[in-house]
């Protein structure tokens, strides 16, 4: 059974082209190909065909003016951050957020920076959690 929020599991090229509309607002089937279709050397006719089934999903929408499409995301970034992050701690660390950082933590280059800005976020989850 796919979760509710199966939907928002994005590939590569879907969360590239959100990415560029969250930036944008709205932009047309040509004015994405223009930034990530050059990035990848896709077709434009690959970045429409992905637009329409990202619309199909309920990831964006479109309106028409005159003979050209044009998209803005249906879903927001937190949303889509979100369930991304959900999916990675239940995927590969059974839900346990302190296996993932305990991970994160021994197999990655941490600056003494986000060393303090972890211990902030974890202090002021301590404070909400009284």
């Amino acid at each position: 059974m796919k979760s509710p929020d199966a939907h928002l599991r994005l590939g590569e090229l879907q969360l590239r082209i959100l990415k560029e509309l969250w930036a944008r607002g709205e932009a047309s089937v040509a004015e994405v190909h223009a930034t990530v279709g050059s990035e990848r050397s896709l077709a434009h006719t690959t970045i429409a065909t992905m637009l329409r089934k990202m619309e199909e999903r309920g990831l964006v929408e479109h309106r028409e003016e005159g003979r050209a499409f044009f998209y803005r995301a249906a879903v927001r970034a937190e949303e889509v951050n979100h369930n991304a992050a959900q999916h990675f701690l239940e995927r590969l660390f059974e839900g346990s957020l302190t296996s993932a950082m305990s991970h994160l933590l021994r197999t990655r280059d941490v600056s003494r920076e986000e060393l303090d800005e972890l211990g902030k976020m974890i202090a002021e989850a301590k404070r909400r959690t009284k």
